[in-house]
Formats: structure tokens, C-alpha cells, sequence
């Protein structure tokens, strides 16, 4: 029996601005997946139906598919405004489904800097339970990211909000970094404790311990290759989605330009090869 194999994916505005120029590296790096977060200096779920329509037929023509909607659905305040937000949401799945997409990436709130995040568990869950039930309606998947300094980016919080939810459209996405940054090993520690919920890996090493410098795969701490070699023993076929952050990491988006992306991508090749692990 062969292997399943991964696939490799990025976020293309990592690359640049420009879907021309972002979809140009790509295929240079024979990636042909892509997680939709920002273009032309927009965020995709900014795009007006014009432009959306030009970038729906512009992946089509060039081969592309889409991966996921890097929404930022979860990435306010848990005390700010949440129906506004739902209605963010609302948008996000119908991109989703205009791109013919399973998932919607989200997160899980920012807390009160001091608090104890124990105190906003029961509003984190509320909240996500709405935005679960919105997604079952439109059959999408919301891929849950632990993102260092909101509610989930402890594995233990992370799995209590995914089995007590406890539905097929919430699922986590793994980042090793960012698990690094707070000062957890990803590997195995964390996985251990989320590793039948995961089905997307977003790609990005670091130096273990509290704001790590963000390395590409294989020169931090965060065992990569290991990790997605655990995942395929378990029947893994998700996406490797490159979000390498070597030039700057900002709360909304990060970026690597095109010749730190090609360099990100051929160090993830490189440590699945090293691993046995099969991609494309």
C-alpha cells in the first residue's frame, strides 16, 4: 500500500501583492494550491465581486486550487462587538464556497492582557459554537489556528474547545511556531494532545521559547519533518501550507517576499524528503 501524500500549499501574499507575481513563484516552486488571505492590497473578503470574479477565473486558467480562506474570523477582542463579526463570517463562507474550498481558517479570541483566560471559556465557546453552526449550514470547515496570545494557543485549550464543540466542521490547524513562541514543544507534546483534529499544517519553524526568531523548516525546533511523518502514519493527506514570516510578523498577515518564500519552500521539501514523506 503506498503512502498517502501531502500537499503543499502557501500564502501566496507572503510572496507580494500581486496575484500575477504571487501565482509566477508558485509555479516556479511546482506549488499549485494556495491559502487566499490578502491581494492587491486587500484582503480577499474585501474583494469587490469584480475583482473576486477575476480571481476566480485567473486560478482557473492557471491551474490553481484553493486550500482555504485565511479569514481573520476570531482575531478581535473576546469583550468587542461579536454580531458584526458573524456577518464577516457570513462572508467568509460564501468566498469559501465561490472557491470551491472546505476551509475557513479562524481563531479563538484575544483575552484581556492579566486575565485568567479560564474566565472567558464559556463566551469563547458560545461564540464558536455560532460560528460552527453558521459553517454547518454552508458545509464548510472552520480550521481552528492557535495563534500565540488568544484563547486557544495552549493545546490543552485548543482541545477543550474542539471536543467540547464537538463537531466535524471545526478542526485544528497545527503551527509549530506558534506553539514555540509560548514556549511549548509541538513536537510531540502538542500533537499528542490535538493530533486527530488536525487537518491542516501551517508551515513555519522557530527557536523553542518565548518570541523565538522564525526560522524556515527544518532550522528551528519545532521537528516538522516529524511531525507531518506522525501525520501521514495516521492517514493524513491535508495540506502543508507555507507561512514562513521570515521577513516580518504582523497580527494580520506576515511576509517573506518571493526569494524568502522559494527559500521556505525548498527547506519543507527538503525535510519531508529527509522523512520519507510523499508530496506534491
Amino acid at each position: 500500500m503506498t503512502d498517502p501524500a501531502v500537499h503543499i500549499s502557501g500564502f501566496a501574499d507572503e510572496i507580494a501583492d500581486d496575484l500575477d507575481d504571487q501565482l509566477s513563484v508558485l509555479e516556479s516552486l511546482d506549488i499549485n494550491h494556495l491559502d487566499l488571505r490578502g491581494v492587491w492590497s486587500e484582503n480577499v473578503l474585501d474583494l469587490s465581486e469584480d475583482r473576486l470574479d477575476e480571481l476566480a477565473a485567473t486560478l482557473d486558467e492557471r491551474g490553481f486550487s484553493v486550500t482555504s480562506i485565511g479569514s481573520p474570523i476570531g482575531k478581535i477582542g473576546i469583550e468587542d462587538e461579536f454580531e458584526p463579526h458573524m456577518e464577516r463570517l457570513d462572508r467568509a463562507l460564501d468566498v469559501a464556497n465561490r472557491f470551491d474550498t472546505e476551509y475557513v481558517r479562524v481563531f479563538s479570541y484575544y483575552i484581556p492582557e492579566g486575565d485568567d483566560p479560564a474566565d472567558h471559556r464559556e463566551e469563547v465557546l458560545r461564540r464558536t459554537r455560532v460560528a460552527v453552526e453558521k459553517a454547518e449550514e454552508a458545509d464548510v470547515t472552520l480550521a481552528l489556528e492557535n495563534e500565540k496570545d488568544i484563547y486557544g494557543d495552549t493545546p490543552g485549550r485548543m482541545r477543550d474547545l474542539l471536543t467540547t464543540v464537538d463537531s466535524p466542521h471545526l478542526r485544528a490547524v497545527f503551527d509549530p511556531a506558534n506553539y514555540l513562541e509560548i514556549g511549548v514543544r509541538p513536537y510531540p507534546d502538542a500533537l499528542l494532545q490535538v493530533v486527530e483534529y488536525v487537518e491542516q499544517v501551517h508551515v513555519k519553524d522557530a527557536e523553542y521559547g518565548e518570541r523565538g526568531e522564525i526560522r524556515p523548516a527544518g532550522e528551528g525546533d519545532g521537528r516538522i519533518g516529524e511531525t507531518v511523518a506522525a501525520l501521514r502514519d495516521r492517514g493524513f493527506e491535508g495540506a502543508l501550507s507555507l507561512e514562513p514570516h521570515l521577513s516580518f510578523a504582523g497580527s494580520a498577515y506576515g511576509y517573506s517576499g518571493p526569494e524568502g518564500f522559494e527559500a521556505a519552500a525548498e527547506s519543507l521539501k527538503a525535510v519531508l524528503d529527509e522523512e520519507g514523506v510523499r508530496h506534491g
